[in-house]
């Protein structure tokens, strides 16, 4: 049976978004995968049967993780060139492999956030005014 004001099942305790979305697991029962791959969220959840069927993040996460990754890796780099002033080309090598394991494991995490938020709070999409 669930709970229409909250999105959740009353079977199901309530758990935290935060630590939910950092395990990457279902927002309802906390042990199942969320994710089907790195990115891709899975049909349901296999410990609980949940249908992930609601997920709609949207782009929340990736400006997220582009608004704090890109100022820390921003911050760090100008650290790194007033410091030991390496070349070009050793900058390049060092912050871009570091930029893209970062963006990917932050955005994994922020999404599994917004998913669980998402969940708990019951959003669903706007619908229209007559």
């Amino acid at each position: 049976m669930a709970d229409r004001k909250s999105g959740t099942d009353v079977n199901w305790p309530p758990l935290s978004p935060i630590e939910v979305g950092m395990k990457c697991a279902c927002p309802r029962c906390g042990e199942g995968k969320l994710y089907d791959g790195m990115l891709k969220p899975a049909q349901r959840c296999m410990a609980c049967g949940l249908d992930y069927s609601f997920i709609d993040s949207g782009d929340g996460p990736a400006v997220f993780v582009i608004m704090i990754l890109g100022f820390v890796i921003l911050g760090l780099a100008l650290l790194l060139e007033s410091v030991i002033q390496p070349p070009m080309w050793l900058q390049f090598l060092i912050w871009v492999p570091v930029t893209i394991v970062l963006s990917l494991w932050a955005l994994r995490i922020t999404k599994a956030i917004m998913i669980a938020l998402q969940y708990r709070t019951a959003a669903r999409e706007g619908e229209r005014l007559k």
